[in-house]
Protein backbone atom coordinates (compact mmCIF):
# COMPACT_ATOMS: atom_id res chain seq x y z
CA UNK A 1 0.00 0.00 0.00
CA UNK A 2 1.24 3.54 -1.04
CA UNK A 3 0.57 6.36 1.00
CA UNK A 4 -0.24 9.42 -0.55
CA UNK A 5 1.68 12.86 -0.69
CA UNK A 6 0.61 14.54 1.33
CA UNK A 7 -0.89 12.02 3.31
CA UNK A 8 -3.93 11.31 3.27
CA UNK A 9 -6.54 9.75 6.64
CA UNK A 10 -7.51 6.47 4.49
CA UNK A 11 -3.92 5.79 4.06
CA UNK A 12 -3.63 4.71 7.16
CA UNK A 13 -4.81 1.27 8.55
CA UNK A 14 -6.77 1.35 11.91
CA UNK A 15 -5.38 2.05 14.87
CA UNK A 16 -5.51 -0.70 16.24
CA UNK A 17 -3.57 -2.43 13.45
CA UNK A 18 -0.49 0.25 13.53
CA UNK A 19 -0.19 0.20 17.49
CA UNK A 20 -0.01 -3.67 17.26
CA UNK A 21 2.95 -3.40 14.36
CA UNK A 22 5.11 -0.91 15.82
CA UNK A 23 4.24 -2.09 19.59
CA UNK A 24 5.68 -5.83 18.35
CA UNK A 25 9.02 -3.97 16.76
CA UNK A 26 9.40 -2.41 19.81
CA UNK A 27 9.49 -5.23 22.18
CA UNK A 28 11.35 -6.76 19.74
CA UNK A 29 14.14 -3.99 20.31
CA UNK A 30 13.76 -3.62 23.76
CA UNK A 31 16.89 -3.36 25.78
CA UNK A 32 17.32 -2.62 29.95
CA UNK A 33 20.09 -0.08 28.45
CA UNK A 34 17.82 1.76 26.29
CA UNK A 35 15.03 2.10 29.41
CA UNK A 36 15.02 5.62 30.36
CA UNK A 37 16.79 7.16 27.95
CA UNK A 38 13.88 9.45 26.70
CA UNK A 39 13.87 11.31 24.24
CA UNK A 40 17.28 10.85 23.61
CA UNK A 41 16.80 6.97 22.00
CA UNK A 42 16.77 5.51 18.53
CA UNK A 43 14.91 3.15 17.21
CA UNK A 44 11.31 1.43 18.04
CA UNK A 45 10.36 1.82 21.99
CA UNK A 46 7.03 2.36 24.64
CA UNK A 47 6.70 4.01 27.29
CA UNK A 48 4.16 6.11 29.08
CA UNK A 49 3.93 8.96 26.32
CA UNK A 50 2.95 5.80 23.98
CA UNK A 51 4.84 4.17 20.92
CA UNK A 52 8.03 6.23 19.48
CA UNK A 53 10.26 6.22 16.56
CA UNK A 54 13.41 7.94 16.11
CA UNK A 55 15.99 7.77 13.87
CA UNK A 56 17.99 10.73 15.62
CA UNK A 57 18.09 12.63 12.12
CA UNK A 58 15.21 13.77 10.23
CA UNK A 59 12.13 11.62 11.08
CA UNK A 60 10.30 11.07 15.06
CA UNK A 61 6.87 10.16 15.64
CA UNK A 62 4.44 9.29 18.51
CA UNK A 63 1.42 6.93 18.31
CA UNK A 64 -0.79 7.68 21.77
CA UNK A 65 -3.72 6.05 23.40
CA UNK A 66 -6.39 8.89 24.14
CA UNK A 67 -8.84 6.23 26.00
CA UNK A 68 -12.47 5.11 24.59
CA UNK A 69 -10.69 4.01 20.98
CA UNK A 70 -9.45 7.30 20.23
CA UNK A 71 -5.21 7.33 18.84
CA UNK A 72 -3.46 10.50 18.63
CA UNK A 73 -0.25 10.35 15.37
CA UNK A 74 1.98 13.41 15.54
CA UNK A 75 5.44 13.31 14.62
CA UNK A 76 7.41 14.89 11.58
CA UNK A 77 9.87 14.51 8.99
CA UNK A 78 12.31 16.54 7.16
CA UNK A 79 10.45 16.11 3.47
CA UNK A 80 7.08 17.91 5.57
CA UNK A 81 6.10 20.79 3.55
CA UNK A 82 3.42 21.60 6.45
CA UNK A 83 5.82 23.07 9.13
CA UNK A 84 7.05 25.89 6.67
CA UNK A 85 4.26 26.68 4.50
CA UNK A 86 2.82 30.25 4.02
CA UNK A 87 0.17 30.78 4.61
CA UNK A 88 1.10 28.91 8.08
CA UNK A 89 -1.50 26.12 8.04
CA UNK A 90 -3.54 25.54 11.71
CA UNK A 91 -2.42 21.44 12.12
CA UNK A 92 -5.17 21.26 14.77
CA UNK A 93 -8.05 22.59 12.60
CA UNK A 94 -11.33 20.87 13.25
CA UNK A 95 -9.16 18.70 15.72
CA UNK A 96 -11.49 16.88 18.94
CA UNK A 97 -11.44 18.25 22.25
CA UNK A 98 -9.67 15.27 23.76
CA UNK A 99 -6.23 15.88 22.01
CA UNK A 100 -3.16 16.38 23.75
CA UNK A 101 -3.39 20.08 23.26
CA UNK A 102 -0.35 21.26 25.89
CA UNK A 103 1.83 18.84 24.28
CA UNK A 104 0.75 19.73 20.84
CA UNK A 105 1.37 23.27 21.05
CA UNK A 106 4.82 23.14 22.96
CA UNK A 107 6.09 21.45 19.68
CA UNK A 108 4.50 23.52 17.82
CA UNK A 109 5.72 26.70 19.53
CA UNK A 110 9.45 25.29 18.82
CA UNK A 111 8.81 24.26 15.22
CA UNK A 112 9.41 20.68 16.29
CA UNK A 113 6.01 19.15 14.31
CA UNK A 114 4.92 18.18 11.29
CA UNK A 115 1.73 16.47 11.43
CA UNK A 116 -1.34 15.80 13.54
CA UNK A 117 -3.62 12.68 12.28
CA UNK A 118 -6.22 11.79 15.05
CA UNK A 119 -8.23 8.25 15.43
CA UNK A 120 -11.88 8.27 16.48
CA UNK A 121 -14.79 6.03 15.87
CA UNK A 122 -12.94 3.90 13.49
CA UNK A 123 -11.58 6.67 11.48
CA UNK A 124 -8.31 8.65 10.61
CA UNK A 125 -8.58 12.33 10.03
CA UNK A 126 -6.14 15.25 9.94
CA UNK A 127 -6.70 19.28 9.36
CA UNK A 128 -7.40 20.10 5.90
CA UNK A 129 -4.40 20.92 3.83
CA UNK A 130 -4.04 23.98 1.43
CA UNK A 131 -4.48 22.58 -2.24
CA UNK A 132 -1.07 22.26 -3.81
CA UNK A 133 1.08 21.15 -0.91
CA UNK A 134 3.58 18.28 -1.78
CA UNK A 135 4.39 16.26 1.26
CA UNK A 136 3.25 16.29 5.08
CA UNK A 137 5.83 13.43 6.05
CA UNK A 138 3.06 10.84 6.67
CA UNK A 139 4.68 8.13 4.22
CA UNK A 140 8.49 8.20 5.61
CA UNK A 141 7.17 8.02 9.06
CA UNK A 142 4.53 5.52 8.59
CA UNK A 143 5.35 3.59 5.83
CA UNK A 144 7.31 0.82 7.52
CA UNK A 145 3.74 -0.23 9.78
CA UNK A 146 1.51 0.84 6.93
CA UNK A 147 2.81 -2.47 4.59
CA UNK A 148 2.69 -5.79 6.41
CA UNK A 149 5.87 -7.02 3.69
CA UNK A 150 7.81 -3.65 5.34
CA UNK A 151 7.58 -4.53 9.29
CA UNK A 152 8.61 -7.89 8.27
CA UNK A 153 11.69 -6.09 6.48
CA UNK A 154 12.04 -4.38 10.21
CA UNK A 155 12.10 -8.21 12.34
CA UNK A 156 14.33 -9.74 9.75
CA UNK A 157 17.45 -9.31 11.89
CA UNK A 158 15.53 -11.07 14.71
CA UNK A 159 14.96 -14.23 12.52
CA UNK A 160 12.17 -15.78 10.89
CA UNK A 161 10.27 -17.03 14.30
CA UNK A 162 10.17 -12.96 15.40
CA UNK A 163 8.18 -12.71 11.63
CA UNK A 164 6.06 -15.73 12.41
CA UNK A 165 4.86 -13.79 15.62
CA UNK A 166 3.45 -11.12 14.31
CA UNK A 167 0.02 -11.98 13.45
CA UNK A 168 -0.07 -12.91 17.29
CA UNK A 169 0.73 -9.35 17.93
CA UNK A 170 -1.75 -8.47 15.26
CA UNK A 171 -4.11 -10.29 16.98
CA UNK A 172 -3.53 -8.58 20.37
CA UNK A 173 -2.87 -12.63 21.52
CA UNK A 174 1.12 -12.72 21.66
CA UNK A 175 1.82 -14.32 25.02
CA UNK A 176 5.05 -13.80 27.40
CA UNK A 177 5.49 -17.37 26.95
CA UNK A 178 6.16 -16.95 22.73
CA UNK A 179 8.61 -14.57 23.66
CA UNK A 180 10.64 -17.28 25.77
CA UNK A 181 10.19 -19.82 23.41
CA UNK A 182 12.00 -16.87 20.80
CA UNK A 183 14.51 -16.20 22.60
CA UNK A 184 15.13 -20.36 23.91
CA UNK A 185 15.23 -21.67 20.25
CA UNK A 186 17.16 -19.39 17.95
CA UNK A 187 20.15 -21.50 18.11
CA UNK A 188 22.49 -18.51 17.55
CA UNK A 189 24.88 -17.43 20.29
CA UNK A 190 24.94 -13.93 18.38
CA UNK A 191 21.66 -13.58 18.01
CA UNK A 192 21.10 -14.90 22.09
CA UNK A 193 23.09 -12.26 23.39
CA UNK A 194 21.32 -9.54 21.22
CA UNK A 195 18.35 -10.60 23.10
CA UNK A 196 16.96 -8.44 26.25
CA UNK A 197 14.07 -10.88 27.55
CA UNK A 198 13.03 -8.99 30.83
CA UNK A 199 13.28 -5.77 28.60
CA UNK A 200 11.39 -7.25 26.21
CA UNK A 201 8.65 -8.69 28.93
CA UNK A 202 8.31 -5.32 30.33
CA UNK A 203 8.16 -3.79 26.73
CA UNK A 204 5.25 -6.42 26.37
CA UNK A 205 3.17 -5.52 29.61
CA UNK A 206 2.36 -1.50 27.99
CA UNK A 207 1.88 -2.66 24.69
CA UNK A 208 -0.74 -4.96 25.64
CA UNK A 209 -0.24 -7.25 22.72
CA UNK A 210 -0.92 -9.95 25.58
CA UNK A 211 -4.99 -9.49 25.22
CA UNK A 212 -7.09 -6.58 25.08
CA UNK A 213 -5.34 -3.17 24.01
CA UNK A 214 -4.60 -1.27 27.22
CA UNK A 215 -6.60 1.79 27.45
CA UNK A 216 -6.00 4.90 29.48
Amino acid sequence: MTIHRPGRPEDLPAAELLWARWAFVAVMEATTAAEGRGVHRTGHWIDRGGLHLDDCGSTWWTLARMGQGRFVLYGEDESSGVKWHKPAIDMLAQAPDWLPYEKLRDLLQGWELGCVYWYENGVWARAPYPQGLGDDGLDCGMGRFVDRGEVLGLLADHGPAAQELLADAEAYRLRPEALDALVAGTGDEDRDEAWDLPAMHRALGPAGLAGEPVTR
